[in-house]
């Protein structure tokens, strides 16, 4: 019995009705996946896409004066490394009050996907991950390649202050483990803990050639390193064209050929914290081990009274 023409058209219209909603559910699932995407990094390209999701919080955390008021990603807001995630008045990283009032004037809510990016590698936005994963921020990233990739792809850059909603936001734990004080490290030094440490300045620094990077004012009395510890350049992570972390097969091989296979648990140290949150940040969030960031670094290590120093250069007192 053949169908009559108008039923056919019904059931025309039925169809496609069902496979317009079919493709809509699937775009949109498709949407909410990429707007909280697996894994600790972002990319470029995903997050240009995504400026206008309002879940999405796009924070910049550099160290140079004046870049975020230059030119921003679009919508982002700015965190000062010193005076936003440092407190003020002894050296510390910020309390939990002050944090909770900076991510609230900043619009994050709990639900947020907060997006960290600054210049210089991404040293201090990897700091700024640091500090929110201590104080239980869940599902931070960072922009993989930072303001440099973003730059060099002329991607869009704004002047205009970020409009931001405020929230309430507050800290419902905090996690001190993943923060390594002097005396973890001269612990480890003495022989009574069984935690690597990751040196990662450069083979000068490490080795006591020079006490600090060329042009650095914050010094140590002493040159040198922790005895025990490894040196892993915080550079050799990441590919140097772009400033994005290697693949993680690369980076297991990279610090596995110096005994860091994620069997013990692992100190990270530089000069003042910045350059070993990155190398934490590649340890812990890329290759799931147990890290601990000592932003206390070297210029606490080496001007403490008493602690064990090793100085292959054999430099003492600024003079050999």
């Amino acid at each position: 019995m053949n169908t009559p023409l108008p039923c056919k058209i019904r059931l025309a219209k039925r169809h496609f009705a069902a496979a317009f909603g079919a493709m809509l559910v699937t775009t949109m699932s498709g949407f909410a996946l990429a707007a909280a995407p697996d894994g600790p990094l972002v990319t470029t390209d995903w997050l240009e896409k995504n400026l206008s999701d309002p879940k999405v919080k796009v924070i910049e955390v550099s160290v140079n004066p004046g870049v975020y008021e230059r030119g921003h990603i679009p919508g982002s807001v700015n965190f000062s490394w010193h005076t936003d995630l440092n407190d003020t008045v002894r050296r510390d990283i910020v309390g939990k009050e002050q944090f909770q009032a900076l991510l609230s004037k900043a619009g994050v809510e709990k639900d947020s996907t907060v997006v960290l990016y600054g210049d210089t590698n991404n040293w201090f936005a990897a700091w700024g991950a640091w500090v929110f994963d201590i104080y239980g921020v869940d599902n931070v990233k960072l922009l993989d390649g930072g303001r440099k990739k973003w730059e060099a792809e002329n991607r869009t850059l704004s002047s205009k202050p970020a409009e931001v909603k405020p929230s309430n936001y507050t800290v419902s734990k905090v996690n001190a483990g993943l923060r390594a004080r002097l005396t973890d490290v001269v612990a480890v030094a003495d022989g009574k803990s069984d935690a690597k440490l990751v040196d990662i300045r450069s083979p000068d620094e490490y080795q006591g050639k020079v006490f600090a990077p060329q042009g650095i004012q914050e010094l140590s009395i002493r040159a040198g390193h922790v005895p025990g510890a490894v040196n892993v350049p915080w550079g050799k992570a990441v590919n140097e064209a772009d400033g994005t972390f290697k693949p993680v097969a690369e980076l297991k091989a990279l610090y596995a050929s110096v005994g860091i296979d994620g069997s013990k648990p692992v100190i990270t140290y530089c000069r003042i914290g910045e350059r070993s949150s990155h190398t934490w940040f590649a340890l812990s969030k890329l290759l799931g081990y147990e890290v601990k960031n000592y932003d206390g670094s070297w210029t606490e290590y080496g001007n403490a009274v008493g602690v064990p120093v090793n100085n292959p250069a054999g430099t003492v007192w600024a003079a050999k």
